[in-house]
């Protein structure tokens, strides 16, 4: 059996998820806290690896002992909820704990990821959010983000993203299946909810670098085909700040 966190974070502090040397990131918080708690070295495997400063409301991790695939934990799972807690930062948080089958796998068997992009859309800046949304000062009509919607129904499907990934990146695979996209405005918030089988390298922020084109007036909603189609970084939207994207949800 393996242990499997549910857990949510806020990545500001975090040079993501991933532990890099001589760098804080979220999988290092769990592994001190982790021996912290069971006296010994645990391996914590995550579903993702978020880039520097993105957020995530559920994120899950699965800890074994170190060198092993399995933990035995005869803690009873609501206190190693609050064991955890009591020992991480305050921009981490165990929601819940469980034990798992020693060959499930926390990345490779998740069926589906949700992601949202949050642009604060105000011509006053925010100061409690300015690390948790895009400030995009220019003031976008109903309309504008109505196009933003249809825009991001294109996405939709089965398609090669690759012109919705970073450049360099060394993926060979870049088809992914959107299965459903959309933008709404949530007072001064504009909020892009993406759902796919899997994500390429700043796919997200790419997407939502494009959508803003469309709320320019820049591009026009099927503009979107013709730059999937098209397989060129180039003509897709810029990489938004990684402050406004959130690992929303993720279904095994």
């Amino acid at each position: 059996m393996k242990l499997l966190l549910k857990i949510s974070f806020l990545g500001t502090n975090y040079n993501g998820y991933q532990v890099q040397p001589n760098k804080p990131t979220v999988q290092q918080s769990l592994n001190e806290a982790a021996k912290r708690i069971f006296g010994f070295d645990c391996d914590i495997v995550g579903c993702s690896r978020t880039d520097s400063g993105v957020h995530a409301n559920e994120f899950f991790a699965c800890v074994s002992k170190k060198g092993e695939n399995s933990l035995e934990c005869t803690i009873p799972m609501e206190s190693v909820t609050l064991a955890f807690n009591s020992v991480l930062p305050n921009d981490i948080a165990v929601i819940v704990a469980k034990t798992v089958e020693s060959d499930f796998h926390p990345r490779y068997d998740v069926k589906q990821k949700e992601y949202i992009y949050k642009i604060w859309n105000s011509t006053i800046k925010d100061p409690f959010g300015s690390d948790r949304a895009y400030h995009v000062p220019k003031k976008y009509t109903d309309e504008a983000v109505y196009k933003m919607d249809l825009a991001a129904k294109h996405f939709c499907g089965r398609h090669d993203f690759s012109a919705f990934m970073a450049q360099g990146s060394k993926i060979v695979d870049t088809h992914r299946e959107v299965k459903y996209a959309s933008v709404y405005r949530d007072g001064d918030l504009i909020i892009f909810k993406v759902a796919a089988d899997g994500f390429l390298y700043n796919m997200v922020r790419i997407m939502a670098g494009t959508l803003l084109l469309v709320a320019q007036g820049k591009l026009n909603p099927e503009d979107i085909d013709f730059i999937i189609k098209s397989g060129d970084r180039k003509n897709a939207g810029s990489t938004v700040p990684a402050c406004g994207l959130y690992l929303n949800k993720v279904e095994y």
